[in-house]
C-alpha cells in the first residue's frame, strides 16, 4: 500500500487482539483495533467483490493529485501467502513523471462476507530510476506477520481493524468515520462514499483519509483523486 507520506512504516506495534464477532463495531467504542480475523477453510479466494473494493482481473484505477499519479491495477496473477491463493494488485505510482514506487500487493476475498483481506506486499522504492529498497515488504504468515482487513463486505460505521498486521514493518490501520460523504473528482462526483481515516501507531501525528465510493472503489487518497477508471479493457469516466 501506498507508505504515508511515501514512507515505509519501519517500527514496532503491540497490537490487541479481539475476535471478528465482538465485532469490527465494538473496537471504536473501547479504543482498540480488530486485528485478528477469523476466517473458515478455503473461504478465501483470490476473484470477487464488495461495494468498495473489487478483485476483478483488469479493474484499474488512476488518481492524480499536483505531480503525482497513482495506477491501480487489478492483475490477471495469483500468489500463494500463507496458504491462501490471493490476487495480485499492482501500485505504480510516479512523481513528477519519475517513477517512485511499485507495490505488487496480495489480496483475498471471502465467500461468505465479502470482506477482502491483505496478505502483504512486494514493494520497490525508486529513485533516479534504479530501485534502492524494498521498505515495507512483509506476507502474511513471516516472521509473525498476519493477514489484515481491508475492506468489509458490509462496514459498520466507527468500527476500527488492522489493514496490516507485520511486526517492525508495516501496522496501518483503519477506522470509518462515514458513510455518507460526496466526493467530487476529475472523474465525477460521487455519492454516499466510504470514509476511512488511516492511522498507524507508530507516526501519532500522521493521519490520512480514504474515501471509495459504491461501485468503483478508492476515488480519493489524501490529495489524491480519481481521474480514470478501467473495467477490464475500456477507459470509463463516471
Amino acid at each position: 500500500m501506498r507508505r504515508f507520506l511515501w514512507l515505509a512504516v519501519i517500527a514496532a506495534a503491540g497490537v490487541g487482539v479481539l475476535t471478528l464477532g465482538a465485532c469490527l463495531g465494538s473496537g471504536a467504542w473501547s479504543g482498540t483495533w480488530t486485528s485478528v480475523f477469523p476466517t473458515e477453510p478455503d473461504e478465501l479466494v483470490s476473484t470477487g467483490r464488495n461495494p468498495y473494493f473489487i478483485l476483478e482481473p483488469g479493474y484499474s484505477l488512476e488518481l492524480e493529485g499536483g505531480n503525482v499519479r497513482l495506477t491501480i491495477t487489478v492483475l490477471n496473477e495469483t500468489k500463494k501467502v500463507d496458504g491462501v491463493e490471493t490476487r495480485v494488485v499492482e501500485e505504480r505510482e510516479t512523481k513528477g513523471g519519475q517513477l517512485i514506487e511499485v507495490a505488487r500487493n496480495y489480496f483475498a476475498i471471502s465467500k461468505r462476507t465479502n470482506d477482502v483481506f491483505y496478505f502483504g506486499e512486494a514493494v520497490d522504492m525508486y529513485k533516479d530510476g534504479r530501485i534502492v529498497n524494498h521498505d515495507g515488504t512483509w506476507l502474511s504468515g513471516v516472521n509473525g506477520s498476519k493477514f489484515g482487513l481491508i475492506m468489509a463486505g458490509r462496514p459498520l460505521m466507527n468500527a476500527r481493524y488492522y489493514q496490516e498486521v507485520a511486526p517492525k514493518v508495516a501496522t496501518d490501520r483503519a477506522t470509518i468515520v462515514s458513510m455518507s460523504e460526496t466526493v467530487k473528482t476529475p472523474a465525477g462526483e460521487f455519492t454516499n462514499c466510504l470514509k476511512v481515516e488511516e492511522t498507524t501507531p507508530l507516526q501519532r501525528f500522521v493521519t490520512e483519509y480514504k474515501y471509495y465510493a459504491p461501485g468503483i472503489g478508492l476515488v480519493q487518497d489524501g490529495s489524491l483523486r480519481l481521474v480514470k477508471v478501467t473495467r477490464g479493457g475500456g477507459g470509463h469516466h463516471p
